[in-house]
């Protein structure tokens, strides 16, 4: 079924134990992925366990089985699909007729059209909910981005939200992955709420260091090897730019993910791009335009299970966090240099 506007916020907060499948899709990919990850909270600080479409594409009743087991370790969990897309569509249709449900399903995806079998499974059955994101701007983007702070316990004013919004390129994941950052700065929360004021953003916010620590992970991406080395000569040794350097890769290949699976249903370069509208920033246009054009979605798939893992080592492990990044970000820069 569709969701209200008016009661969606509701449905993601308290989620119904009825709903087992949540589909967000729409222009806006990075107001899906913002409600996507409010709802994990809902659900209990649920944990992402990923799931690529194509391999529910190629075995259907899979995807139920999945949802059915009972997590290893306990605690709450969601299966997380991206990008997903009418490939899906028999493995969820099968996930809404098991007789239980262990696990939330989450599917993320792009623009879908009206006769999407995805889109009208989910409208239709009522164990499915469904929103469709349509990017916000201006004065729209100025009340998320409000919204997203009282939700975080911070007072933000319209001029302040105004910036928060261009510093973000009126991208809602990371205006609210900032906003939490500022609360935890301040010690906010809903209950104890604080105002935020130019100073807090002045001292913590991304725009320029996010730049820096995304730069690494680009000239990997793009393959470009000397600079790629240089780079990280430059680093300061014994640092800790391991987690932060890996995390902004992650972001730019969940972001390249569903543009790249438009592109391969179909969906002209050229359009895609211009689809993401003020979501991507003006100066990174032309790069992503470039990696979308050499990355396949199963390169971004494994480029991003393998940064993912060595997140984990990195935080678990007692592995040298400067020599395991500069060996996965010279790995990357080859399988980029081989998908020319």
């Amino acid at each position: 079924m569709k969701a209200a506007k008016a009661t969606l916020a509701k449905a993601l907060e308290r989620p119904d134990s009825a709903i087992r499948f949540y589909l967000f899709h729409g222009p806006d990919e990075s107001g899906s992925r913002a409600l996507a990850i409010q709802l994990l909270k809902g659900l209990g600080d649920a944990e992402k366990f990923i799931v690529l479409g194509q391999a529910v594409k190629s075995d259907p009743a899979a995807l139920a089985d999945e949802a059915g087991a009972m997590a290893l370790f306990g605690g709450k969990r969601a299966i997380w699909i991206e990008p997903a897309g009418d490939e899906i569509a028999e493995g969820v249709a099968a996930l809404l007729d098991a007789p239980a449900s262990e696990s939330a399903v989450v599917a993320l995806a792009g623009t879908l059209r009206k006769t999407s079998a995805l889109l009208k499974l989910a409208e239709a059955h009522p164990a499915a909910l469904s929103h469709c994101s349509y990017v916000p701007e201006g004065r729209d983007m100025e009340r998320v981005i409000i919204d997203l702070g009282l939700s975080a316990g911070l007072r933000v004013t319209p001029g302040l939200a105004q910036r928060l919004a261009s510093a973000a390129n009126n991208n809602q994941a990371i205006a609210a992955q900032e906003l939490e950052k500022f609360a935890l700065f301040l010690g906010a929360a809903p209950s104890s709420p604080k105002e935020l004021d130019h100073g807090t953003v002045d001292l913590l916010g991304a725009d320029a260091a996010e730049g820096d620590l995304m730069r690494l992970g680009d000239l990997a991406l793009a393959g470009r090897m000397d600079e790629l080395l240089d780079e990280l000569s430059r680093l300061p040794r014994g640092g800790s730019e391991a987690i932060p350097i890996l995390r902004a890769l992650q972001r730019r290949l969940l972001m390249m993910a569903p543009l790249r699976a438009r592109i391969e249903r179909g969906e002209r370069i050229d359009a895609v791009m211009t689809s993401m509208g003020k979501a991507l920033f003006w100066k990174d246009k032309p790069l992503v335009q470039r990696l979308l054009s050499t990355w396949p979605a199963h390169r971004l798939a494994e480029a991003a299970a393998r940064i993912s893992a060595l997140e984990r080592q990195v935080m678990l492990s007692p592995v040298s966090d400067e020599a395991a990044l500069g060996e996965t970000l010279i790995m990357v820069a080859r399988a980029a240099a081989r998908n020319r």
